[in-house]
């Protein structure tokens, strides 16, 4: 594990700097303790990263559990809460044993698409009291529509109450953000090891003590809150324990379904995400990687954590910075860990509007107009079932949003393939010439996803693989994502494939996504 330190070490370094003010940020978010985001992050670095199966992916408490844990707290309290981590993380393992690694191919990417959308929308919305720093507490139950209160009675309330200090950082600090990623990152290495949040961060921390005193200053009440130990004794006491009293509510094991679902599909999405990314081309055992996942979520939740999840963020990062085994991750956590013991007086420092700002660069992504552009292109059979997801998921709630927008996948689904039974026939194959073909079916749909990339994965090296799609008339987007995937993996393997349409043959496509798109048969897309 130590041949490659002199490459991990730089890595865990800009991990740790990515890491740390998102994990403040994201326990802002969800209405927890601030602690409690650093707690999951040394668990996801230390911990999860000991056990995982991946050299490249980070985990930590996510953006994308957020909206959970915010309603959660609000509805349970916290120690209840911390019940529903706990058994979410052994829903998990119990996932990873009954090996449901491939869980997330049975779900649509238009609502999976929907999902991080959605939670990318509560986000922002939930941000922007923290943002202007308005006078009265802008946490509790995230409410759009409550009679006494709601996120939009917060903002009409926001010119009134407007905190100027903390709207003066929060606008210097989403102007640092954007010159770093959009054009200093670009400019120098230097800018790539120092990450843009945490460049962020050390200027709110200026601005708040250079403010005070001043028509500037920042009210203790608008800055991060986390308990400063004065011995060992008072250091354990700052962890929050569970209440298993609570163990036999069905509320209790409702979201600890929900939490275990979210982060097992969050965890998957993030592995082929990272696979892809790793430069190596290593392959993540899924299921390994779920009992990972949970035995963390155990852990934090047992001493007071939020849910963790492998996070797209951190483990860009780590891939961007050149780590080369998962010791990146581990070491990342340690520098977590050290921070919360030797500078909890400085993180208190932090203003919360500084952290809305990193969230609303967050929740940005995760809900970028560039998404509802993309899925209002892909045909309406993509994006129905993606708008109902965002919207039942903002307007109602994430399990819901998920069921509905699932059960318009599947309507839309059975309706394109109730006359095919068969999807895949694989005709005459030799292994001796190396020459295989395959014939897809009428109707080709996400349900048919594992099943494809499986066979697809079997093909031996050096195959001349014949795929025939003249009778296809509907290919599913997902599916043609797979292929364009196994395009790329095919040159590694020198596989040659020869496409047979109703149009002629194309041999070794560049893009099967252009293809398809402009085939005139396949109107769907």
């Amino acid at each position: 594990m130590f041949k490659y330190l002199k490459n991990d070490l730089p890595a865990s370094i800009v991990v740790f700097f990515v890491a740390l003010p998102l994990c403040l940020g994201i326990a802002v978010a969800s209405d927890a303790p601030p602690f409690a985001g650093l707690i999951a992050g040394v668990i996801g670095g230390i911990l999860v990263g000991s056990i995982s199966g991946s050299e490249v992916g980070v985990s930590g408490p996510a953006a994308g559990l957020a909206a959970i844990v915010l309603a959660a707290i609000a509805s349970l309290g916290y120690e209840a809460f911390l019940v529903a981590v706990v058994l979410g993380g052994v829903i998990q393992i119990i996932f990873g044993i009954l090996k449901f690694g491939i869980i997330g191919y049975y779900f649509p990417s238009s609502v999976i698409k929907g999902m991080l959308t959605g939670i990318g929308i509560i986000i922002i919305l939930k941000q922007i009291p923290h943002f202007f720093g308005i006078d009265k507490d802008p946490e509790g139950n995230f409410v759009l529509f409550g009679k006494d209160s709601n996120v939009f009675m917060d903002i009409v309330s926001i010119p009134s109450n407007i905190g100027l200090g903390s709207t003066i950082i929060a606008v210097i600090a989403i102007a640092i953000l954007i010159l770093w990623s959009n054009v200093l990152v670009h400019k120098h290495s230097i800018f790539k090891l120092i990450q843009g949040p945490l460049v962020a961060v050390v200027a709110g921390i200026i601005f708040f003590v250079f403010s005070q005193g001043t028509a500037f200053n920042i009210a203790r009440t608008h800055l991060v809150e986390v308990p400063v130990p004065d011995s060992i004794d008072s250091f354990i006491g700052q962890f929050t324990f569970p209440d298993f009293s609570v163990i036999s509510s069905t509320e209790v094991w409702i979201t600890a379904f929900t939490i275990a679902l979210v982060a097992s599909l969050e965890t998957l999405l993030c592995v082929e995400a990272t696979d892809k990314l790793d430069p190596e081309k290593r392959v993540t055992p899924t299921n390994r990687e779920l009992f990972a996942q949970g035995s963390g979520n155990i852990v934090s939740g047992l001493i007071g954590g939020i849910p963790i999840t492998q996070v797209i963020v951190r483990s860009s990062a780590n891939i961007q910075s050149g780590n080369k085994t998962k010791l990146s991750a581990i070491i990342h956590g340690l520098f977590l860990l050290i921070s919360v013991i030797i500078i909890p007086k400085v993180l208190n420092m932090i203003p919360l509007s500084v952290l809305a700002a990193v969230l609303f660069i967050v929740g940005y992504k995760l809900a970028k107009p560039a998404t509802f552009k993309a899925m209002w292109t892909a045909g309406w059979k993509q994006f129905v079932p993606f708008i109902a997801t965002v919207l039942i998921i903002v307007f109602k709630d994430l399990l819901w949003g998920i069921g509905i927008g699932l059960a318009i996948g599947i309507i839309v689904t059975l309706y394109h393939s109730f006359k095919n039974s068969h999807f895949l026939h694989k005709e005459g194959e030799d292994i001796d010439d190396g020459k295989i073909k395959m014939t897809l079916a009428e109707e080709v749909t996400f349900f048919n996803k594992a099943t494809i990339l499986k066979e697809l994965d079997a093909l031996p090296k050096n195959t001349y693989l014949e795929l025939d799609v003249k009778k296809t008339t509907y290919l599913d987007f997902d599916v043609i994502e797979i292929l364009e995937d196994f395009a790329f993996k095919a040159k590694e393997r020198n596989i040659t494939i020869k496409l047979i349409s109703e149009r002629g043959i194309v041999e070794n496509p560049e893009s099967f996504i252009d293809f398809f798109r402009l085939r005139p048969k396949l109107n769907e897309l």
